[in-house]
């Protein structure tokens, strides 16, 4: 779509009352039933999962275009919603795999082909694998979760057999292989445009896919739509019903609300708690809330820049964060609040909430113990990508800490930034999201706690005693000591507070009652495949 025709069928769209959508109409022409109609706040800024500062919404267009190895199977939550299920390790390209003490050996499905009709060979998934272990930064991290570090350790044997050699035990390397980042690329065609000083296609794969996933990209103009077609002769799972995928990037909450209470887009997720607790309640559309495992909304503190050094400076402000008015006024009773828990943790659980509670009184003595009776100024930053809730939060966090004397500028960076400046770790004070791919608490303390820090490790904390226990944790098969070290680390984190938990985050999902196969995933974005219209 060009921008001045975007542009006026968004004007055409400002308020409930004068919403007229003559943009959606062109998917009618092409059947409604074969063709769904995503909205959502922000889009991909980046289609490579393994890029500098690729966003969230960018893992979903590496999830739907190119496949892993293996997948994770699904089942359903306490209320019937279809959620995927860690303990089940599924077939995606590799039709069967073998594990031995020493090695993991996958055969390929022979039919299998990239969006171009290339065969998919061993050889492409070694290519892929070395990639994500030699590019640095997020992805290599990633694959280290999982202990595969190095490209000696991915093996051709034929064309379609691939093995990974283990460099340790570690219940976490199958699991790892059905997360986002280790997708098979066509190698083939990404060399062609590989440069001396660009060996892996970074700046091509960045605007342009190479996989074999269900579907492909026909259309990206990035910031206002992307376009998904149906792979036909995709072999790696049932053919989506889906024939074509159009994600448009709305903006305005009001205007994604209007346009689903019209009836003129499918689903739509990233959609103020306000409205989604009222279009819950009204129940003109079906609406989905899924709390999210291993995740948590939190304010951090940057523990290698004052005054956030000081442990005390730390646990005043987490005495002095308005709490309850955060879950009243910004969630509207969705989420799970993670504050006021016990003094003391006994539970090897995680999430679970802090011991802090809101005490100005009690914020302020802590503050004037670590020197700063007069409070500072500092800088609150955060995702404009999210700002229906880190901006009114950052507002109320702003009032709050104002009563200790702590002056707080707010600082909005764009969503397509986002990542990029985190991961700086230049950021002092900060409003985040993080949630473990992964179910396990040391999984996640691993990414935002650990002394190697982590690109998620966003406040740059390191203590020896918590990566001892981390450590321990990761590779202990003896579930009582294990329980032991997660009780361990969580109570330094508490006591250390470098991040203040405020609650974990649900993913609310608003769709049409004639959608159907919507599945909760961990990368809290749309899987295409299983969705279908009536």
């Amino acid at each position: 779509m060009r921008r001045r025709d975007f542009l006026k069928t968004t004007t055409a769209a400002l308020g409930a009352a004068a919403v007229s959508a003559p943009f959606i109409r062109s998917a009618a022409a092409q059947g409604r039933a074969a063709t769904l109609l995503t909205l959502s706040e922000s889009g991909p800024n980046n289609l490579d999962i393994m890029g500098v500062g690729t966003n969230r919404p960018g893992y979903e267009a590496s999830w739907n275009t190119y496949d892993r190895l293996v997948t994770f199977g699904s089942k359903p939550d306490e209320n019937g919603v279809d959620h995927y299920d860690y303990t089940k390790i599924e077939s995606e390209l590799a039709e069967s795999w073998d594990i031995t003490e020493t090695s993991v050996t996958f055969k390929l499905k022979r039919n299998a082909k990239f969006h171009d009709g290339t065969p998919v060979t061993a050889r492409d998934v070694k290519w892929s694998f070395d990639r994500a272990v030699t590019v640095g930064g997020f992805p290599t991290f990633q694959m280290k979760a999982g202990s595969l570090e190095k490209p000696e350790q991915f093996v051709v044997v034929d064309d379609n057999t691939f093995r990974i050699d283990f460099l340790r035990k570690d219940r976490l390397t199958l699991p790892d292989l059905g997360v986002p980042v280790p997708i098979v690329i066509n190698s083939e065609l990404a060399k062609k445009h590989a440069t001396d000083k660009d060996p892996w296609a970074m700046d091509w794969l960045k605007n342009n896919e190479a996989g074999g996933g269900a579907f492909k990209i026909d259309k990206w103009t990035s910031g206002q739509e992307l376009i998904y077609l149906r792979y036909d002769d995709w072999k790696s799972g049932p053919l989506p019903k889906l024939e074509r995928v159009i994600w448009r990037m709305v903006p305005s909450a009001g205007n994604r609300r209007a346009l689903m209470e019209r009836g003129d887009a499918d689903i739509s997720f990233d959609l103020p708690p306000k409205d989604v607790s009222e279009m819950a309640q009204e129940k003109k559309l079906k609406v989905v809330g899924t709390p999210i495992e291993n995740a948590l909304i939190y304010i951090g503190m940057n523990t290698k820049m004052a005054p956030f050094d000081n442990t005390k400076v730390r646990q005043a402000i987490a005495y002095a964060i308005p709490y309850q008015k955060i879950m009243e006024a910004v969630m509207f009773g969705r989420g799970i609040p993670m504050f006021g828990g016990p003094a003391e943790v006994t539970k090897p659980l995680w999430p679970q909430p802090s011991p802090y509670n809101t005490d100005i009184a009690k914020a302020k003595t802590l503050l004037a113990e670590a020197g700063h009776a007069d409070g500072f100024e500092t800088t609150l930053s955060f995702d404009l990508g999210s700002a229906v809730i880190n901006e009114p939060l950052g507002v109320l966090v702003q009032e709050s800490l104002g009563r200790i004397g702590i002056k707080v500028t707010l600082n909005k960076i764009p969503g397509a930034n986002w990542r990029a400046e985190f991961s700086k770790k230049t950021l002092p004070f900060l409003i985040n999201a993080f949630g473990g791919w992964l179910n396990f608490p040391d999984y996640f303390f691993y990414w935002a706690y650990h002394g190697q820090n982590a690109i998620f490790n966003t406040v740059s904390y390191q203590d020896p005693a918590m990566d001892k226990l981390i450590d321990d944790a990761r590779f202990q098969p003896d579930r009582e000591k294990y329980d032991t070290d997660v009780v361990g680390f969580i109570k330094i984190a508490f006591e250390q507070i470098p991040r203040i938990p405020v609650f974990q985050p649900s993913l609310d999902v608003a769709m049409q009652k004639n959608l159907t196969g919507y599945r909760y995933w961990f990368h809290r974005q749309l899987d295409y495949r299983q969705l279908s219209k009536a």
